[in-house]
């Protein structure tokens, strides 16, 4: 099990590397004089113009420093907020952090720093923005008559009841000034190109980080059909409620929609998906001898749900040689929800490595790690966790019961007695989780050798470089 444990933190790394900002926009983007080349396109800044770069999110520090060597004395100046701890110094952009998961005052005034920026910027300037997932926390400039404590009660309600992110951000985006393409209209007309990190399931631009330079589809009435479906919408603040239902109501600015005209120079390019990252995780596997195969990008769902799936696989892999014969790899990714019940301490991740644990309990040759690519699972210091046929027995050794821990969303503490926990410390990149699922041979001290690799239907790799124009 030894190995299957270096191996799979190995797989997990070369994952992430191959997602790391400061390469991904470096393949995105390049300047030839004054015209400024991106997938799929170019813009020309015209004499006395300059570039302004701004941006938000985990990977926004690299990604600004990859733009900043890129485009050289074009940079006139910049600012961008990440989650504290993230940052790091620029040499002409400004870095601030702020609070993730949940917003604070300090966010609140680097996204007010940053709407100051892109205000005075001039007619022939050109907004470069740098988007990667918790951006949406970290824009947390609240709309007229919501306050700092109503956008963080909303945030906790909206990360205990099960939402999905897009559900999530659909109501942040309505109660917000840069959200939902909001950044985007309050620069117009001056052009904007946006370098996206994807963090979001299936890559939907409006979504990632609240999509502040992207139309958005939708509306003040899907915010409260999210609310009421989750039953929420009374535990939500009086302040909220009433910007929601006046919203609905038409009393309320909608947020830009796309083909709206201030999106018509808004140049949207995603530079980096879970999709890359997995084909990473799968060239370092297949290089370790694994037979590996990526199952999915677009992992959803009950946390411990997808763990019932995950440790199946791995049994049956381990019991059949089905669906692959092992040493095996399988590999995914995606972004699992929980809903919060108890009054533990941990994360997505860890939770579903706790339920993996349980399903995996007796099996002598697998192992589950599943971990978020930022290096930050839930509220805790731990990136994620590592289950394997033993965890369940070496828990009960300790006097750790296993499924109370899971019962009470306390995953944190029993990995941490166990020494399981995966800490990497922050990545600064974020395309959702990895989960690797590996089977060795039947002589566990056997190298695995003769790698291969299987293209499942939704590892193809695209979305890296896809692009999207403002519609006039």
């Amino acid at each position: 099990m030894g190995d299957l444990r270096s191996d799979a933190i190995a797989i997990f790394r070369a994952g992430v590397a191959a997602v790391e900002p400061r390469r991904a926009v470096q393949r995105s983007l390049r300047r030839d004089g004054r015209t400024i080349h991106v997938d799929g396109g170019a813009v020309t800044v015209p004499e006395g113009g300059r570039v302004w770069i701004v941006g938000a999110g985990k990977a926004a520090v690299p990604m600004a420093a990859a733009a900043e060597v890129a485009l050289g004395d074009l940079v006139a100046d910049g600012v961008v907020v990440t989650k504290s701890g993230h940052g790091g110094p620029l040499h002409r952009v400004r870095v601030l952090e702020g609070g993730h998961p949940v917003p604070d005052a300090a966010g609140v005034a680097a996204a007010r720093e940053i709407a100051g920026m892109v205000s005075a910027a001039g007619d022939d300037d050109l907004i470069l923005c740098v988007i990667s997932g918790g951006g949406s926390a970290l824009l947390a400039a609240p709309a007229p008559g919501i306050s700092l404590d109503d956008e963080q009660a909303t945030t906790r309600i909206l990360l205990s009841c099960g939402s999905t992110i897009a559900e999530m951000n659909c109501v942040r985006k309505h109660l917000a000034l840069l959200k939902g393409g909001g950044l985007a209209r309050l620069a117009s007309p001056r052009p904007i190109v946006s370098l996206i990190l994807s963090d979001v399931v299936g890559d939907p631009l409006d979504v990632i980080a609240s999509g502040p330079t992207v139309g958005d589809p939708t509306t003040f009435a899907d915010a409260i059909e999210i609310a009421e479906r989750y039953r929420i919408l009374d535990r939500l603040p009086v302040a909220v409620r009433e910007r929601l239902v006046r919203g609905r109501a038409g009393l309320e600015d909608e947020t830009p929609k796309p083909g709206d005209p201030s999106l018509a120079s808004t140049v949207n390019v995603l530079v980096a998906t879970n999709a890359i990252a997995l084909h990473g995780a799968r060239d370092e596997a297949v290089r370790r001898g694994y037979d590996a195969r990526i199952l999915s990008a677009s992992i959803i769902g009950e946390a411990r749900s997808v763990a019932v799936g995950h440790a199946a696989l791995a049994r049956g892999i381990e019991e059949t040689s089905q669906p692959v014969a092992p040493p095996a790899c399988m590999l995914a990714g995606g972004e699992p929800t929980v809903t919060i019940v108890g009054h533990g301490r941990g994360g997505r991740s860890q939770e579903l490595a706790l339920a993996a644990a349980i399903r995996l309990a007796g099996t002598r040759r697998a192992l589950v790690l599943a971990a978020g690519t930022d290096g930050t699972d839930g509220a805790t210091d731990a990136a994620g966790a590592f289950a394997d046929g033993t965890t369940v027995e070496r828990a009960a050794a300790l006097g750790l019961d296993a499924q109370r821990h899971l019962d009470d969303n306390d995953s944190y503490p029993f990995f941490e007695a166990l020494g399981d926990l995966v800490r990497t410390g922050p990545t600064q990149t974020n395309v959702m989780d990895l989960h690797v699922i590996l089977v060795a041979a039947r002589s566990c001290d056997a190298r695995p050798r003769n790698g291969t690799a299987s293209t499942g239907p939704e590892e193809g790799g695209e979305g890296a470089g896809r692009v999207e124009r403002g519609m006039p």
